[in-house]
């Protein structure tokens, strides 16, 4: 499968191209919102997947098998083990994680600032970004993007990952959509009556 590079039709740079430029797997998803834009993004920055119930049901589940291999996994798998890479203002933010996914404990590597994740590497992991980009909406709203990239560092790592990911993603969707109408929930509830504060 060969990388693929994402073109807006403005012509504009997406900011997940100065992290992963090419990838081999990507997701998008967007909702609309009646909120400010700081405080859509302070609900994307404030949000953990720990808060949503089916969220952590299918995190415990995914961890089936290192339970039943005897790996302590610690805690699940959380929004709060990505790195923040970049915040741009009220448009966008950009996290990401790199490991061998496919493993039973993710095979996390350290990231301590976005330079380490943007280094080379030559071993068979991914780097994954999770990015929220905000872009004008229909009427007074404004569009909330998510969008996840996959990069597969080595050949054998997209060998190892590939089937995987077509076994979450169906998953991986759902996450992202209910992921979406909580941070609408939050960012529309703190607006009061919404269009009036924009």
């Amino acid at each position: 499968m060969a990388p693929r590079r994402w073109i807006s039709s403005a012509g504009m740079m997406n900011p997940l191209d100065q992290f992963v430029p090419r990838f081999d797997f990507s997701e998008r998803h967007h909702i609309d919102i009646a909120a400010p834009a700081r405080r859509i993004m302070n609900a994307v920055a404030a949000y953990r997947t720990q808060d949503d119930r089916l969220t952590r049901m299918a995190i415990r589940l995914r961890e089936v098998p290192a339970r039943l291999l005897g790996q302590t996994q610690g805690r699940p798998l959380d929004r709060s083990d990505f790195t923040l890479l970049e915040r741009r203002d009220d448009t966008a933010i950009v996290y990401g994680l790199i490991g061998a996914f496919w493993q039973a404990d993710y095979g996390l590597c350290a990231i301590p600032a976005p330079a380490i994740f943007q280094a080379d590497r030559q071993d068979d992991v991914c780097k994954l970004v999770l990015g929220f980009t905000l872009h004008p909406g229909p009427g007074h709203r404004r569009r909330l993007v998510t969008e996840t990239r996959v990069f597969c560092v080595t050949a054998r790592a997209r060998r190892l990952f590939t089937p995987y990911w077509y076994l979450i993603r169906p998953v991986s969707g759902l996450i992202r959509r209910r992921m979406l109408a909580a941070i609408c929930r939050a960012s529309e509830d703190r607006a009061g009556i919404g269009l009036s504060s924009l």
